[in-house]
C-alpha cells in the first residue's frame, strides 16, 4: 500500500499538478446578471442527494455547509431559503413524492399503480409542510406562488422528476386510480417551479455503481436493510426513511419475526425501485426516457471535477486534494471502461469525475434524452440546460461544504463557497418570468 501511495504521488508530481482553468460560462467578473431582471421573491428549496439527511440529524452536521449553515446564511442576506429531507436510499420516483409533500405538507402518497408494482406500502409520513401556500395565487400579485430549486447529485434527478409530474402528471395512475382517490401530484397542469439547478448531478448516471456492484455486493444489503439499526439510532443520528418497505422492527414485533419477515422483503429482492438503481447509467436513461426539460421552466447545471490526467496511460487520477474517502472510487472511474458492444459504452470521456459522479454526466441529461443542452451566454432559456460550466478541482462533497478543509478555495474565483451561493441565489431571483 505504501509503495502504491507513493507510485499515486510521483504521478501527481510530474504532472506539474496542473490542471485546466475553470471552464465557467457564468462568472461574477463584469457579468450581465443585473440586467437580467428585477428581483422575484420566489423562496429557493435545497434538495440533497443519495445519502442526505435532515437539518436534524447528525447532531446539527449540516449536509448544506457542514459545520456554517448555507440555509441560514442565505436568509441572513435576504433570500427565503428552505431545506428539504427526502429518503437518502429511495428511487426518484419515491423521492419526488416525498419532495412533494415535504414542501406542499400533506401524506407522503407514492401513487396506487407504483406501489403495486413494486410491492411497498402506498402511503408515507405525514408533513406540515416547508411551503403550504406553494402552487396557489399569492392575493396581491395574482401570480402562482413557485419555487426556486437548488439540487446536489441525485436531488437533481429527483427534482426533474417533480417537476415533470408536476407538470404532466402521471397517465397509467390517472387511468387506474378513481378519481376520488387520486393524488393530485399525478394530476398534472401544475406550472410551479421556476428553476431548477442542479450541482453535480448523475443526469446519465454514474460508474462508481459498478465498482459497488462487483467488488462490494454487501453494500447494496447494506443500504437496503437501514432498519436494522435500532430505533434509537434510526432517527437519532440518521434516518434511512424507508418506510414504504416496512422494515423498520415493530414494537410489538420479536426479533426473530422481525428477520423472517425483512428476509421476504421486496428490497432484498432485484427491485428497480431504488436509488442503486436509478444512479446506474441503465437507469438513468429509463429516467431520461420520460423525465423530460417542462417548457416552462429554467434548467441550468453545473459540474464538478476533481481529477487530472496521467501522461502515462491517460487515465484519470485524483488530485491531491480531494478527500481521502473518494480516492478509490475516483481512480476507478477514473479508468473504467465497459465492453463496446454494451447497451451504454462507457469509455475514456467518463474519466473525469469528481470522486463519486462523472463530470459528462452532470450538464444535462443525454443518453435516452432529447433534452437540449447549451452553453449559458448571459440569457437564461426556458425549457433547456443552461450549462453554467465546470468547477475545476471541487470534490462532489466539497460544493456542499461538507468535507471542506480550512482555507480551501472551491469554487475558484470566489473568496469562500458562502459566497458563491450568495451569487447563485442572487442570480436565479433575478430570473425574469
Amino acid at each position: 500500500m505504501k509503495k502504491i501511495y507513493i507510485i499515486y504521488l510521483a504521478i501527481f508530481f510530474i504532472t506539474g499538478c496542473s490542471y485546466k482553468a475553470s471552464k465557467l460560462y457564468y462568472t461574477p467578473q463584469g457579468d450581465p446578471l443585473y440586467n437580467i431582471g428585477n428581483l422575484n421573491d420566489y423562496p429557493i428549496v435545497l434538495v440533497h442527494g443519495f445519502g442526505g439527511f435532515g437539518r436534524d440529524e447528525l447532531i446539527g452536521y449540516k449536509y448544506w455547509g457542514g459545520l456554517v449553515d448555507i440555509q441560514e446564511r442565505l436568509k441572513d442576506h435576504g433570500y427565503k431559503t428552505l431545506t428539504a429531507t427526502i429518503g437518502p436510499f429511495s428511487s426518484n420516483w419515491d423521492r419526488a413524492c416525498e419532495l412533494y409533500a415535504f414542501i406542499k405538507g400533506g401524506i407522503v402518497d407514492y401513487g396506487l399503480v407504483h406501489s403495486q408494482k413494486y410491492g411497498h406500502k402506498r402511503y408515507g409520513r405525514y408533513y406540515p409542510g416547508l411551503y403550504p401556500e406553494w402552487g396557489e395565487k399569492d392575493p396581491q400579485t395574482g401570480k402562482i406562488n413557485k419555487i426556486h430549486i437548488i439540487a446536489h447529485s441525485q436531488g437533481g434527478q429527483t427534482s426533474r422528476t417533480l417537476i415533470q409530474l408536476l407538470s404532466k402528471g402521471f397517465k397509467e395512475e390517472r387511468d387506474k386510480t378513481p378519481e376520488y382517490d387520486l393524488n393530485s401530484l399525478f394530476k398534472g397542469n401544475k406550472h410551479w417551479v421556476h428553476s431548477l439547478t442542479t450541482i453535480s448531478t448523475p443526469h446519465d448516471g454514474m460508474t462508481v455503481n459498478y465498482m459497488v456492484n462487483t467488488l462490494f455486493p454487501l453494500a447494496q444489503r447494506i443500504t437496503r436493510s437501514g432498519g436494522l439499526l435500532s430505533r434509537q439510532i434510526d432517527g437519532f443520528l440518521y434516518d434511512f426513511k424507508l418506510d414504504q418497505w416496512e422494515i423498520d422492527r415493530k414494537e410489538d414485533e420479536s426479533f426473530w419475526d422481525y428477520t423472517k419477515r425483512l428476509r421476504k422483503n421486496m428490497l432484498w429482492k432485484k427491485t428497480s425501485d431504488t436509488s442503486e438503481h436509478d444512479l446506474s447509467p441503465e437507469g438513468a436513461k429509463e429516467l431520461n426516457k420520460w423525465v423530460k426539460a417542462q417548457p416552462d421552466v429554467y434548467y441550468f447545471s453545473y459540474a464538478t471535477e476533481e481529477t487530472f490526467e496521467s501522461p502515462f496511460s491517460g487515465h484519470e487520477y485524483p488530485e491531491i486534494s480531494m478527500d481521502f474517502i473518494w480516492f478509490f472510487p475516483s481512480i476507478f472511474m477514473g479508468a473504467y471502461e465497459n465492453d463496446p458492444n454494451s447497451e451504454i459504452k462507457i469509455d475514456k470521456s467518463w474519466w473525469k469525475n469528481d470522486g463519486v459522479v462523472n463530470t459528462n454526466s452532470m450538464d444535462g441529461p443525454t443518453i435516452g434524452s432529447e433534452d437540449i443542452i447549451v452553453n449559458f451566454n448571459g440569457q437564461p432559456q426556458k425549457g433547456k440546460w443552461n450549462y453554467m460550466g465546470l468547477l475545476d478541482s471541487c470534490d462532489h462533497a466539497d460544493i456542499t461544504g461538507g468535507l471542506r478543509y480550512p482555507g480551501e478555495t472551491c469554487p475558484e474565483g470566489y473568496s469562500s463557497l458562502l459566497d458563491w451561493y450568495f451569487y447563485l441565489a442572487e442570480f436565479i431571483n433575478r430570473i425574469p418570468d
